[in-house]
């Protein structure tokens, strides 16, 4: 190259370098590099720290940019809340980011744009929930049986010290695949366990940096890089859910509905949804997310509690006396039973509120150019909802940066949930398994809370509640100690 081409490229990269560093009414943030946006200035694997730290600058808005793609993060309640709930529906769209559009190809309820199709899908989604007893007494049996099967299988390994993690996994598990598939495993199904491992190591990577890359930079996604790995996972988990549409296929009686699949392939074969978005590869891509979504929040809630009963143990007796004094020697724990059981019910929404299992919530996107704090977000940008700033705002919560119950509890010790508990999200995008969640959380918490005392097992040193960043912020491995607390 000639001296004039190489004045000619570095003139093309000043420009684009000023025109990504001055982004017109949007809000402010760290000045962003040409083509690679912000990517270099903060940690992939574990940006939180990062994020707080622009945040501190910035707050309470202020735009990154992923490659030359804007990204707009909110902080706090009042303007988080302003996102999800008074401009709920202006800003119900997803923002399509490349890998995930060719992960699930714009299908789906969850990560799916806002308008027709999406309203149509979710309806089904809720209505077939419903139906498959989501709210319903028979819902609360199935997961008061899979709890009773869950203890025995602690009984079966607290000889020793063990890792909890793949029994409460296979636990909640069942319960989404008796609704999703009519199908039970056992915990020591293998393939189960690789589908799992499969769901997790996705959830990590496309939050990570190489799939960061392939969203910023076109040329990347063909290249044999990392981010290949979230492809052939993928692959493998939609050949799993594939077998099983096979095996409904095969077995379904028409007008017999045994679980959401069966369900859905009616759905396609009424006349009124012929060349509708009711069609076998939206339903592949729907149960392997009802699949994946209903895993992440309840088996990653749980295994925090576990940890955090550990490392507060007064907090883990006090649950275990208020249990005993309110139920007595009842047989079976009851959902409806969480009104009664204020303490151990605050305790429960407190490991909610201080895991923050989905720190920065799914992202949004307004579905119209949008005014927010005096700037104005064009459609289809990114908006981060920093749902950790909501649960440790000041002005929110009696004590914001510290494990305590009682930020539930009010002058009379009874259960009080603050509005600014957004753990499930909120507005026409909150978690449609938030119901399910909830029942699920609270009966297996307390069935083991009641049956075991629960200790951590190295003296050595205290318990890491140090998170791992992902979709989902989860704790690293660690292995529980358990002491019958009550013969049942």
């Amino acid at each position: 190259m000639d001296i004039y081409s190489w004045l000619l490229l570095i003139s093309f990269i000043l420009f684009l370098y000023w025109k990504t560093a001055s982004p017109k009414k949007l809000p402010p943030g760290p000045r962003p590099l040409p083509f690679l946006g912000n990517l270099l200035q903060f940690d992939f694997y574990n940006p939180l720290k990062d994020l707080q730290r622009i945040a501190q600058k910035y707050d309470p808005i202020f735009t990154l940019y992923m490659g030359g793609k804007p990204m707009v993060f909110v902080q706090g309640f009042s303007l988080v809340k302003e996102v999800l709930l008074i401009n709920g529906t202006e800003f119900a769209g997803r923002p399509q980011y490349a890998i995930m559009k060719a992960i699930n190809k714009q299908k789906g309820v969850v990560t799916a744009a806002y308008g027709q199709v999406w309203k149509q899908q979710r309806r089904f989604l809720l209505m077939a929930l419903r139906n498959f007893g989501l709210g319903k007494k028979s819902m609360e049996e199935k997961i008061q049986d899979e709890a009773a099967y869950l203890l025995q299988i602690f009984e079966e390994n607290m000889s020793v010290p063990f890792d909890p993690l793949g029994f409460l996994e296979s636990a909640v598990a069942n319960i989404i695949s008796t609704i999703a598939l009519g199908k039970h495993f056992k915990y020591d199904d293998n393939t189960l366990r690789q589908v799992l491992d499969l769901i997790h190591e996705n959830t990590r990577e496309i939050t990570g940096p190489w799939a960061q890359l392939y969203n910023a930079l076109p040329f990347v996604r063909r290249l044999p890089l990392p981010h290949q790995n979230v492809f052939k996972a993928k692959e493998k988990v939609l050949a799993f859910f594939s077998k099983e549409v096979e095996e409904h296929r095969a077995t379904r009686v028409p007008g017999v509905h045994r679980d959401v699949i069966d369900a859905y392939m009616e759905e396609i074969q009424k006349p009124e949804n012929k060349g509708s978005s009711f069609e076998e590869e939206y339903m592949l891509l729907l149960v392997t997310e009802l699949f994946i979504v209903g895993l992440e929040t309840a088996a990653t809630t749980l295994i925090w509690g576990l940890l955090y009963l550990m490392a507060f143990p007064e907090i883990q007796e006090k649950c275990q006396v208020e249990i005993n004094n309110v139920l007595g020697n009842n047989t079976c724990i009851k959902y409806e039973d969480r009104e009664k059981l204020h303490y151990t019910n605050a305790v429960i929404h407190e490991i909610q509120r201080f895991a923050n299992v989905v720190p920065l919530g799914i992202p949004h996107a307004p579905i119209k150019d949008m005014q927010l704090l005096g700037y104005t977000i064009p459609k289809d940008t990114a908006i981060m909802t920093n749902l950790i700033s909501v649960h440790r705002d000041e002005s929110q919560w009696k004590y914001p940066h510290e494990f305590n119950p009682s930020n539930f509890l009010n002058e009379k010790g009874e259960f009080e949930k603050p509005e600014a508990f957004l753990a499930f999200s909120a507005g026409p995008r909150v978690c449609l398994g938030e119901n399910l969640a909830r029942m699920e959380v609270f009966l297996f918490f307390t069935n083991i809370l009641r049956r075991f005392q629960i200790l951590w097992p190295d003296e050595t040193k205290a318990p890491d509640l140090t998170p791992n960043f992902g979709i989902t912020l989860t704790p690293s491995r660690f292995k529980v100690a358990l002491k019958c607390h009550q013969q049942m």
